[in-house]
C-alpha cells in the first residue's frame, strides 16, 4: 500500500495498493498528483526500494523537488504517516475483509474523501482538512435566467403557380 499525504495541509492525496509497488507506480502517482497541486519542494519517504532506485530519484530531480528520507527504523522522524497509516488501519482496514486484491481499491477509494472532509483531525483543532460546502437548497435558488428571444418571423415563401 502506498499512501501520500500532503504534511502541510493534511490532506490524503492517494492510496494506492498493489501486491508489489516498482517505482514507475511511485512516478506514476507523484506526477499525477504534480500535475494537480504542483511540485513540492520536498518529498519525504522511507528508504523503499521504490523510493530509493535511481528512476524516482532521477524523475524527482528533474521535476525540480528534493527528497528527504526518513532514517531506517526511525518511525518518530515521520510521525504524522505513522499516525495515518494506524487511523486507516484502525478505521478501515481491520473493519474490511477482503476476497480478491480487486477489491481493495473499490473501497479504499473513498476513505481519503472521508479522511479529507469529515474526520476531525486534533491537530486542526477537530477539524477537517477541507471540509464539504453545503448549501441548503433553499438558499441555493438562482436568480431567474433570462428567456432566449425568439427567432425573427419568416417571410412566407413564394408560390410558383
Amino acid at each position: 500500500m502506498f499512501n501520500v499525504v500532503d504534511k502541510f495541509t493534511h490532506d490524503a492525496l492517494e492510496i494506492r495498493i498493489s501486491r508489489r509497488l516498482k517505482s514507475a507506480d511511485v512516478i506514476d502517482v507523484l506526477s499525477d498528483l504534480f500535475i494537480l497541486r504542483g511540485v513540492p519542494g520536498h518529498i519525504r519517504s522511507y528508504n523503499g526500494p521504490e523510493f530509493v532506485a535511481k528512476a524516482v530519484q532521477e524523475w524527482i530531480g528533474a521535476v525540480g523537488a528534493k527528497t528527504t528520507y526518513i532514517t531506517p527504523v526511525s518511525p518518530w522522524e515521520n510521525g504524522f504517516i505513522e499516525s495515518f497509516n494506524a487511523m486507516l488501519r484502525d478505521e478501515l482496514l481491520d473493519g474490511e475483509i477482503f476476497y480478491l486484491l480487486a477489491e481493495a481499491p473499490i473501497i479504499l477509494e473513498s476513505w481519503p474523501r472521508h479522511y479529507n472532509t469529515v474526520r476531525p483531525h486534533q491537530s486542526l483543532g477537530y477539524q477537517s482538512p477541507a471540509p464539504e460546502v453545503f448549501i441548503p437548497v433553499m438558499g441555493a435558488r438562482s436568480a431567474p435566467q433570462p428567456r432566449p428571444t425568439p427567432p425573427p418571423a419568416l417571410a412566407p415563401k413564394p408560390v410558383l403557380h
